[in-house]
């Protein structure tokens, strides 16, 4: 890789070590970071400014949490979408998804800027071709992309014209077409960066408004930024080896909240890596944007 690699700097979230921690956002709105741990069935919330946390126990596996409006949420979960009311926390499934699938679960996600919901399942033990990528239209379900077995890095360039994800598995970062008014594809998808046979894997990604991708790399501790030309900038240290996905956060959206897993990890592994499934905001700046608000 060419980029330089940054040591860490930032701070640990004072909240529960995760299993498998995913799906961070951030509603500017309330000032509040969200997250989850997939595995135990935990979304995480947490006020920037005072510092407070909340744990929330879901009814399933939830992944991915985007803003409806000030009283609503949407929850992607291993059987679909789920509408949460954000002051109670009731949750009503209104969208099934692979929900009489019982060896399947959401992963990554995001909301494209028409405010459609792009999100991926995979096998609950990463199965081979078990996934499928979605897209989701006020409730219109759409498969994008099947067989695809870890799916990860969803986000979307800031004219909404360009999608990027990965399958983990296969180690390659994808860019392709998309209508902005809809976020469906236009083209076929291409190859940004290949690092199959590199160190760690491609896992979640969020997109600044250069068009700069930042991505957390599984199993190498980091998040990678890339140039929307797939050229690797810079290396972000993070103290958890299992990096998972970072958001913008912040009122400006300047800094980057950084999830982590533990999950996997042999006693002597853990030992080694005390922050695993942590939670990090970072201090090094970027130039991020704050997620659009999901279109029910």
């Amino acid at each position: 890789m060419a980029g330089n690699t940054i040591p860490f700097s930032g701070t640990t979230v004072e909240a529960p070590a995760c299993m498998l921690g995913e799906g961070p956002t951030f509603d500017p709105h309330t000032g509040t970071a969200w997250w989850f741990d997939i595995l135990g069935k935990i979304l995480f919330e947490h006020v920037l400014v005072t510092g407070a946390i909340r744990q929330h126990p879901l009814p399933a596996m939830g992944s991915v949490l985007a803003r409806i409006d000030a009283d609503r949420q949407i929850v992607a979960t291993e059987a679909g979408l789920y509408l949460r009311q954000t002051g109670t926390g009731a949750m009503e499934l209104v969208t099934p998804i692979e929900a009489d699938d019982a060896g399947t679960r959401s992963n990554d996600g995001r909301v494209h800027q028409s405010g459609a919901l792009w999100f991926g399942t995979m096998g609950k033990n990463a199965e081979n071709g078990a996934g499928t990528i979605y897209h989701v239209a006020r409730g219109t379900v759409t498969k994008l992309y099947p067989g695809i077995s870890i799916p990860n890095a969803i986000c979307f360039s800031p004219d909404g014209a360009i999608a990027y994800f990965t399958d983990t598995a296969v180690n390659k970062l994808m860019q392709v077409a998309v209508d902005p008014a809809t976020g469906l594809p236009t083209g076929e998808p291409e190859v940004l960066v290949d690092h199959s046979g590199g160190e760690g894997g491609i896992d979640g990604a969020v997109c600044d408004t250069d068009g700069v991708i930042w991505s957390a790399r599984w199993g190498a501790g980091c998040v990678d930024a890339y140039s929307p030309n797939g050229e690797h900038l810079l290396s972000l240290e993070v103290p958890a080896s299992k990096s998972t996905c970072p958001a913008f956060v912040g009122a400006d959206a300047g800094r980057l909240l950084v999830t982590s897993a533990k999950e996997g990890m042999s006693q002597e592994q853990l030992e080694r890596n005390p922050e695993a499934g942590n939670t990090f905001i970072l201090n090094h700046p970027v130039k991020g944007r704050f997620e659009p608000d999901y279109l029910l």
